[in-house]
């Protein structure tokens, strides 16, 4: 039989995830990818006949330390930037996630927080160990909802000096 999860976006925040969950989830990713045990292939774009409205993204990618057997997934990402004047956001994300060693589908889930969350926790990731140790000061540029995950990620992770 299989059974497959749906995960709305208000599952995904009932599931309560830290900061520091999510940088130590992507930290052992990105250790995994250094010792070859994922496959991310480069990502596609979808652009839709829409006089410039927006374009997708198709990321797809395996990661053999989840699970048991590994995990596969999907994920698709809306990156329509007018969407504030819908009170939508600009970013809007949905991911298939497989069983590797059968092709089952076990779940389909809301990746818009996700979404922001994991690329701020690669920013931060990347400033653990790259940063130097005494920075103390963050200059950052951007907008919408992955920017502030990068400056949020990265204040959970160095104690920055306010200015001003």
């Amino acid at each position: 039989m299989i059974h497959l999860r749906f995960l709305s976006g208000a599952d995904v925040d009932d599931l309560a995830i830290t900061d520091a969950e999510v940088i130590a989830a992507v930290e052992s990713v990105v250790g995994a990818h250094g010792r070859g045990e994922t496959v991310f292939e480069p990502r596609t774009h979808l652009v839709p006949d829409n006089g410039g409205a927006g374009h997708f993204n198709i990321l797809r990618g395996h990661v053999s330390t989840l699970g048991e057997h590994g995990l596969s997934g999907v994920k698709v990402v809306g990156d329509f930037v007018p969407n504030y004047l819908r009170g939508l956001p600009s970013e809007l994300a949905l991911m298939t996630v497989y069983d590797p060693t059968t092709g089952v589908p076990l779940a389909i889930m809301d990746a818009t927080l996700i979404t922001e969350v994991r690329t701020g926790a690669m920013t931060a990731v990347g400033a653990k160990y790259l940063a130097r140790p005494d920075a103390k000061v963050l200059g950052h540029v951007g907008a919408r909802g992955t920017a502030f995950a990068n400056v949020t990620m990265l204040d959970s992770l160095f104690p920055w000096r306010r200015s001003g």
